[in-house]
């Protein structure tokens, strides 16, 4: 097993057709590569469903100069005034049009470095386009909306079952060629449960092979929450212990994270708070989509829950 790399960029695919895609989507962005050129572009969806690999995937494949920002990292104005002015403005060593990576573009200050971001846009267009990825478009402001064309990374309810199936197919060659050992039906499961983010998929499976085993033994540590924990800690009103179990567990899906509360109602909670406790549930979820800290949307929900709620 090489060691050196990790699994998601060593086998990031090098073209559109190579990404597990929608077929909607991944035909959109063919059209793209057919026409030859693209337009200044923002992908929207949830984390690691193959934004930023489809927009490299697309630069490969037209053979395009990009360079990357994470948005996250270097999100103030000062990134315009030096590293994207002094890329847009030169031209390309190979010819046509340079690119530049927005990663998470939703992190971009939407007071300053997003406003200006406009005007670059507008000035550098005949040399350099942008493709910004963002978890929420909601936090890109307006003004850049209205200047790229915006693709939703959603799959469809019928399709999820085939790309399921695509990327247990993508994971099975890579273990083999790592040389790991695995139980099919545990790579399936770790796929389930994290599905459709396969970055967490690759990084969970290449952090257990270095045993160079996968078998049942990791369904243990990939267990689901541990709610019963929870429900104690709101029953006692142990505020410290809750606020522990939401960072130990934020890495999970908000929205698996609500229906499993919503689950264990009937379970802890007299029967009397359950109408009012899926009202808070049902509030918070939808917050869930929204925030820019999930920590915070998460302690709130749980706080209120339990200051309200009456425990069995």
């Amino acid at each position: 097993m090489n060691d050196t790399f990790l699994w998601v960029e060593l086998y990031r695919p090098k073209n559109v057709d190579s990404c597990v895609l929608p077929n909607v989507l991944k035909n959109t962005l063919n059209d793209f590569v057919c026409e030859g050129q693209l337009p200044n572009l923002i992908f929207s969806g949830a984390p690691g469903v193959g934004k930023t690999t489809a927009a490299k995937a697309l630069l490969e494949e037209l053979g395009n100069t990009y360079m990357m920002i994470n948005g996250s990292e270097e999100s103030g104005i000062d990134v315009l005034r030096t590293k994207i002015k002094n890329f847009a403005s030169t031209v390309s060593l190979h010819g046509g049009r340079k690119y530049i990576i927005l990663d998470e573009a939703d992190y971009l200050n939407p007071q300053s470095t997003q406003p200006a971001l406009r005007g670059f846009i507008e000035e550098f267009y005949k040399n350099c386009g942008f493709i910004l990825t963002c978890n929420y478009k909601n936090r890109i402001i307006p003004a850049l909306q209205s200047r790229c064309s915006v693709i939703d990374f959603n799959i469809p309810a019928k399709e999820k079952q085939k790309l399921a199936a695509e990327f247990m197919d993508r994971t099975i060659s890579i273990l083999d060629e790592c040389k790991v050992n695995y139980d099919k039906r545990v790579v399936a499961e770790v796929i389930n449960k994290f599905f459709p983010d396969w970055r967490r998929v690759l990084n969970e499976l290449q952090r257990y092979s270095v045993s160079g085993t996968i078998d049942a033994g990791i369904l243990v540590d990939i267990a689901e929450v541990n709610i019963k924990e929870l429900i104690h800690c709101m029953k006692n009103k142990e505020f410290t212990n809750v606020r522990k179990w939401v960072v130990d567990n934020l890495d999970n899906d908000s929205t698996k994270l609500f229906r499993r509360l919503y689950d264990s109602l009937y379970d802890y909670v007299d029967g009397s708070s359950i109408p009012h406790l899926v009202v808070i549930l049902g509030e918070y979820q939808y917050k869930s989509a929204f925030v820019s800290d999930q920590e915070i949307n998460m302690l709130a929900c749980l706080t209120e829950i339990m200051a309200r709620g009456k425990f069995k």
